[in-house]
This record gives structure tokens, sequence and C-alpha cells, in this order.
């Protein structure tokens, strides 16, 4: 099996906890190799696009889940799709002269800060869509915290009321190379079946707190370490702790958009707009999540 661009599914003291590992290579690679963004605007789309990879994992549906975050930092939207057949797609928007001079007011210019130094505030999205005939799940968090995992972490906090224990990395391009990496490893505390008067709740959590150190013992060399499997991570992590995989599930890029989508989105503007729109009687559109360029004659459009 794949060692990076998949989801590993597992969980630990007999199904009390479940967990879920995901390293992402390739999908991320070929996301940014769409755009030129910043050193500082890749980082922020390599580690949102693992956050959603994570969360998605976590949630049954059939459908499209995404993570979009607006707000009004040089960094002022992030969206990325996770489908459920494991196709992803992400973008962001940015304003370059915003972000220099943020950066120059830090004095890390062109360096990788934590995602909400960039975004600044706004909030985080999360939305699931199943289908027109089917009703769309979202939850909303602000974006309060010093990284992406404690925005993420007061979701669950807030909205799931679900203990949960996060950890997130990124590998930049190291030397001449362009290639980069993201992984997360996301824990989380099932509801104890006899309820809150367990007798056993003690216990339990002295086992949930263990389960977070061991959680949070994993390291960058490690996870992005080529030579182990997920497998074979989670083995290190949690051998001791009836540690069962699940199920694996592999990620590749994939973008929606079609000719016929945008020609159609296009067919919906007044008379008026597309005159403005149209240079010499043509219409350019770019698709933002994967740079793809269509143009369309300005009679195609107004002949509908």
């Amino acid at each position: 099996m794949n060692k990076f661009d998949t989801c590993t599914s597992f969980h630990i003291s007999d199904g009390a906890y479940r967990g879920r590992l995901v390293r992402l290579n390739d999908v991320i690679n070929t996301i940014l190799t769409k755009h030129s963004y910043p050193l500082p605007v890749s980082a922020v789309i390599a580690e949102s696009s693992v956050l959603a990879a994570l969360l998605a994992s976590s949630l049954k549906y059939d459908g499209l889940f995404t993570l979009q975050t607006e707000s009004n930092g040089p960094v002022s939207m992030v969206a990325v799709d996770v489908k459920s057949d494991g196709t992803m797609r992400a973008c962001a928007k940015f304003d370059e002269e915003h972000l220099a001079k943020s950066q120059r007011l830090r004095k890390c210019e062109g360096e990788i800060e934590p995602a909400p130094h960039l975004m600044g505030e706004g909030h985080l999205a999360f939305t699931v869509d199943q289908g027109p005939d089917t009703q769309l799940y979202q939850g909303i968090v602000d974006l309060q915290g010093k990284n992406l995992t404690e925005c993420a972490l007061r979701y669950f906090k807030q909205s799931e009321q679900i203990e949960t224990a996060l950890q997130l990395f990124i590998l930049p391009p190291q030397g001449e190379s362009k290639n980069w990496s993201a992984a997360g490893i996301m824990i989380q505390k099932m509801p104890s079946k006899g309820g809150k008067e367990n007798p056993e709740e003690e216990i339990a959590q002295e086992e949930w707190n263990q389960a977070q150190i061991f959680m949070h013992s994993l390291t960058a060399d490690e996870v992005f370490n080529a030579d182990l499997s997920p497998e074979e991570l989670l083995h290190r992590l949690y051998h001791d702790n009836k540690l069962v995989i699940t199920e694996s599930k592999e990620y590749k890029f994939g973008c929606r958009c079609s000719r016929e989508k945008l020609l159609k989105t296009l067919r919906s503007f007044g008379e008026e707009e597309i005159e403005h729109l149209a240079e010499n009687g043509k219409i350019t559109a770019e698709c933002n999540f994967c740079s793809e360029k269509y143009v369309f004659d300005k009679g195609e459009i107004l002949s509908h």
C-alpha cells in the first residue's frame, strides 16, 4: 500500500478511542504546482489540506466536505474540498502587498508562520454537502488560537463536544527540492457506554491522557520518514494499547471545474455584465482551484 497520500483509521483500548493518521505528498504538490503562491501561503494551504483530510475522514458522508476560512488578514480565504472518493483540491486568496507588509512588521519576511497570523480575524467553516436532496451540514468557529490546530480543537470543544487531540505537521521544500509534505494525527475519546456515572470513568481518563501523550510523542522526522508505513508509525505509538487498524483510504488531486459548469454560470449574468467582461468578443474564465483557463465567445453565452 502507499505510504503517503493516505488516511489510516485505527482504534485503541477496545475502541474507547478512535484515531486517524494522514500523510500527504503528491496531492499537496499537485495543488501547489498549479499556483505560484509565496512560501508562507503554500504552508497555509498544506496545513489546511491535511486538516481537511483528517476532519473529513472522521465523518460518514457521500459527497463533498469543504473546509473554508474567511478573514481580514493577508490570506483572506482558504478553501479545501475533499470528496468522499478521496479526490482533493485547494486554493487560497491573498493580498501580496498586505502579506509583505505584515511580515515586515513581524520581521519574518518570506518565512512560514502559524496560519492564524496570516489569516487575521475571521472564521473557519466545515461543510458537508451530500447532494440536492439532503440537508447541508455546517459547523463554524472563530479563528482564535496560536495555530490551526487550536482553531480546530475549539470547534470540537464548542460544537461537537467530543474530546479530541490533534497534531499537524508540514515539511516545506528542502534545499533545491520543490517537494512539500504534510501530515496529521487525530485521536478522539468515544462516549462512555456507561454514561456519566460509569465507575470506570477515572481509569478511562487516565488512558485518554496516556493516549494523548503517546500521540504528541510523534515527531516530524518520524511522520515524514518514507521508509515507515502508517502501520509501523501507529505500532510505535500504540502497540501496548490494543491497536487495531480499521481502514485505509487514498487521496488524489482532482478538480470539479468544467467548461459546461462555467458556461452555465456565465449565462446567469445579465447582458450588461457580459458586455463588460468581454474583450474582443471573448470572455476568459480561470478556475481558482486548478488554474485551468476556458475561453467563451460572447455569442454562445448570450444565445441561450
